[in-house]
């Protein structure tokens, strides 16, 4: 199906920024290059970062975080662990500065963005542990960075959505460390999607930018030899979690032509069946990745209602 002329038209540009590729015709050093010249056109961070390396708790190396420390620091607040999208092979936190140094900027908390092992060379469950190593590290740096550790937030877009998502499974079901909200944007979540198994039959998503050939790459990649078929499951495709009971609130924002879009909406509506509070978004004429235009008024409105959640979900006890 042609969807272009369903795209929003102020956002429409950014189609030809992110040309079609074929992922498994390139050499995954090539695909990283060429995403990397594409990101180039992100807005410099708000906020320098620091670098620095934090050690697993699974056994395996450093992990590199680039840590936000607003101006001003709100009393009572907490910090926010985020997750760089790429669909689980391209992408890095030097690459995606704009997005945490906003968040921190904005809450007037901590951020730190964590630099995930990427797939296919390290498949599931590499990056969750990654995640959840820079998670634990996070809530122990509480005094030291000067915030409340039970106001932890995880957010990430895309890929690191889908990361965010199954982090909060994966620290549930091994007892923390506590996290107090989900900042959930167009989140990769049902390795499902685009695939034979696929629950979802919707023609007018996923024909720009992330397309189901690049997601059946991506989650095959993620993969590796995992069956899926273990109480694991959710932490690498969330999805497929049997329980989504006793996470924390969720914020979630997706476009309505999204490749992600029917699969976001599904996990917004098992959430609330599970008794998980969730705040639900969905923009008409949004593509994946839409606000990377971001002066385009959808892309305004999304980054005003995400940076509201990030303050309320993370900002003081106060709001």
């Amino acid at each position: 199906m042609d969807t272009r002329h369903l795209v929003d038209r102020e956002i429409a540009p950014i189609i030809d920024l992110f040309p079609r590729v074929d992922l498994d015709a390139a050499p995954i050093a090539q695909i990283r290059a060429k995403a990397a010249e594409t990101y180039s056109f992100l807005p410099p961070p708000v906020i320098a970062p620091e670098r620095l390396f934090v050690p697993s708790i699974h056994g395996g190396p450093d992990i590199m975080v680039f840590l936000y420390r607003p101006a001003e620091t709100r009393a009572g607040g907490g910090a926010i662990l985020h997750i760089h999208g790429g669909g689980m092979v391209m992408g890095s936190v030097a690459q995606m500065q704009a997005g945490p140094a906003a968040l921190a900027a904005a809450a007037g908390v901590p951020v730190a963005s964590v630099e995930y092992r990427l797939a296919p060379e390290h498949p599931f469950p590499a990056p969750q542990e990654d995640c959840h190593s820079a998670l634990t590290w996070l809530s122990g740096q509480a005094e030291t960075l000067g915030f409340d550790a039970n106001r932890i937030v995880v957010a990430g877009e895309s890929a690191g959505g889908g990361l965010a998502a199954a982090l909060a499974i994966m620290a549930r079901d091994l007892g923390g460390p506590a996290i107090a909200g989900q900042l959930l944007t167009y989140p990769m979540l049902d390795c499902r999607t685009g695939g034979d198994a696929c629950p979802y039959d919707n023609p007018a998503t996923g024909e720009f930018i992330w397309t189901r050939a690049s997601n059946r790459f991506g989650w095959r990649a993620l993969r590796g030899s995992y069956k899926a078929d273990d109480e694991r499951r959710g932490w690498f495709s969330p999805s497929l979690a049997g329980d989504l009971a006793g996470l924390p609130p969720a914020y979630i924002a997706t476009g309505s032509l999204d490749l992600f879009f029917d699969e976001n909406l599904d996990y917004a509506r098992r959430l609330v069946a599970a008794g998980v509070p969730v705040d639900l978004h969905s923009y008409a004429g949004a593509i994946h990745a839409f606000n990377a235009i971001p002066d385009a008024a959808l892309s305004q409105r999304f980054n005003g209602g995400l940076l509201a959640a990030a303050a309320m979900m993370a900002g003081s006890a106060g709001g």
